[in-house]
């Protein structure tokens, strides 16, 4: 048995989408993160404090049912005011599990938090960290 242990030099994260030029624009343009086009058609996410997540993409795409990114930021409220002026829909839950406001914001049920989809139906969020 190695004693070394498992060493990875440096560790990502990735999910499919169904179209990479309609999650490069969103990605890129409407939250404008920084995006680069890698091998085989994926796309390179380099996100804020230096992470980096893969998109790739899959013919027979499902949208995952669980928030595949978390965005955090220091006020949940000017971040979703943001989002939908750049008509990114942040009301997407209408369930008494999670409770949002009009906004679409979950108040007081750990951190404030509101979800919202990209193109691929894939499920963000920003909260207060």
């Amino acid at each position: 048995m190695d004693s070394a242990g498992f060493t990875p030099n440096h560790a990502f994260s990735g999910f499919s989408v169904n179209d990479i030029a309609a999650a490069k624009q969103f990605y890129g343009g409407t939250l404008g993160l920084k995006v680069a086009d890698g091998p085989m058609g994926i796309l390179e996410l380099h996100l804020p404090g230096g992470a980096r997540v893969i998109m790739y993409p899959k013919p027979d795409h499902e949208p995952a049912t669980f928030t595949v990114l978390n965005f955090a930021v220091d006020d949940v409220e000017t971040a979703v005011d943001q989002l939908n002026g750049r008509g990114v829909q942040t009301k997407i839950y209408n369930n008494p599990d999670l409770p949002t406001d009009e906004k679409g914001i979950m108040r007081g049920n750990g951190p404030d938090i509101a979800w919202f989809k990209d193109p691929a139906g894939n499920i963000l969020s920003v909260l207060k960290e």
